[in-house]
């Protein structure tokens, strides 16, 4: 626990950390706002599915991009208008009635919009710590934003069924651009500057160690969006069990990214903690119809899930010049945000056909792929037991501004 201690007495850590998760808080509410309020104004969760998709379309196809756009305007600039446009998106949509076709134009500009606080922060972490740091600081933020995904979900679903779906969106919105204003003000962020990429839009992709991240990060939150659609369904008539369930779960994830933190990352590192993932999945689903079971053994699946994270936004730091680290993190959050509605939208096939175990059944599924991936490509992904896990230097200094 060295490590972490010596993390929170590093000038700005502690700050930038709380930062960017208050400012990413809304993402653990949007889409349950979004599903109630949709759903409540024209009583169909048809619709209110569609709006969602074309918010993650949007999310999708703006990661890389904005993540890129951050090289050549500025971190702050990118921040600013993604911020504003995404936040009037959520309000326009909680305070208007507007035609599906309307609303799912207005959620896709949302989506698009999504300010890019994960490859900003990650972008900006290598320059704050040394590399000895570098490996447990990946580790913290992957476990704290367990608390996103915790508390976001408790928040909304008690303002949108005690108090009203709008204001659930709008406190959204008030988060976002709070949270958002937080980070953007940040010291750290102005002494950082992205240099702009020499290489063509895309071509990041063509580094083994980031195709390698981009995809088991996709079957690895695959196999979440999964069990979350699982454990929903297994509890349909007692939500509150599966709210519990899924609490639990996300703490065994925050407990394996402190346990885990500070181990030295070998090539074997992503192949064992997604096998953590796959044995818990698959003990769980022997017996899902006992809560204490089905939320033991999802203590174990999560254990694995914030150290896998740690590993893949690591060996992708280490791996690219410090001008492509942002567009690489868009990339890898544009594969998690396909895994995340692919594992969704399968598991609920299955679930209509087979029940709640179904979706049991793909998150296994993504799960056991996700561990012969990086067993297959185990010469793509880097030793850094020993290493600097820092980015590449890029071959022009990199312009350090005061605050």
């Amino acid at each position: 626990m060295s490590a972490y201690s010596d993390l929170m007495k590093t000038p700005g850590v502690g700050r930038i950390i709380a930062a960017q998760l208050t400012a990413r808080f809304p993402s653990g509410m949007l889409s349950l706002a979004l599903l109630t309020h949709i759903e409540r104004v024209h009583h169909t969760y048809g619709a209110a599915g569609l709006v969602l998709a074309a918010a993650s379309i949007g999310q999708a196809v703006a990661g890389p991009l904005t993540s890129r756009l951050m090289g050549r305007v500025g971190m702050r600039p990118v921040l600013i208008v993604t911020t504003a446009v995404c936040a009037a998106s959520i309000v326009l949509m909680a305070l208007m009635v507007m035609p599906i076709p309307l609303t799912m134009a207005v959620s896709l500009v949302g989506g698009l919009a999504t300010p890019p606080v994960q490859p900003a922060v990650r972008t900006i972490y290598p320059k704050l710590v040394n590399s000895r740091l570098l490996t447990p600081l990946f580790s913290l933020d992957a476990s704290a934003q367990e608390i996103i995904w915790i508390a976001g979900p408790v928040v909304i679903t008690f303002i949108a069924t005690q108090v009203s779906t709008t204001i659930g969106l709008l406190v959204c919105a008030a988060v976002m651009v709070g949270g958002g204003a937080w980070f953007i003000l940040s010291p750290e962020l102005g002494r950082v500057r992205i240099p702009p990429s020499k290489r063509r839009f895309g071509a990041v992709l063509r580094r083994p160690t980031v195709m390698l991240s981009t995809i088991v990060g996709f079957l690895l939150v695959g196999s979440c969006a999964a069990i979350e659609a699982g454990v929903i369904a297994n509890f349909n008539d007692g939500g509150s069990l599966a709210g519990i369930v899924l609490a639990i779960w996300s703490l065994g994830s925050l407990a394996g990214g402190f346990a885990l933190g500070s181990v030295p990352i070998g090539p074997w590192a992503l192949t064992r903690r997604m096998l953590i993932v796959f044995v818990g999945i698959a003990l769980a689903s022997l017996w899902i119809t006992n809560t204490w079971w089905l939320a033991a053994l999802l203590v174990i699946a999560g254990a694995g899930i914030a150290p896998a994270l740690a590993v893949i936004f690591t060996i992708v730091a280490s791996s690219v010049k410090f001008s492509d680290t942002a567009e690489a993190y868009g990339w890898v959050g544009t594969g998690q945000l396909i895994g995340a509605a692919l594992g969704s939208a399968i598991a609920g096939f299955l679930i209509d056909q087979y029940s709640a175990i179904g979706a049991f059944w793909v998150a296994g599924a993504f799960a056991i792929v996700g561990v012969l991936v990086p067993l297959i490509g185990k010469r793509w992904h880097p030793d850094l037991r020993g290493r600097d896990a820092s980015p590449i230097p890029d071959t022009e200094p990199v312009p350090v501004q005061p605050s």
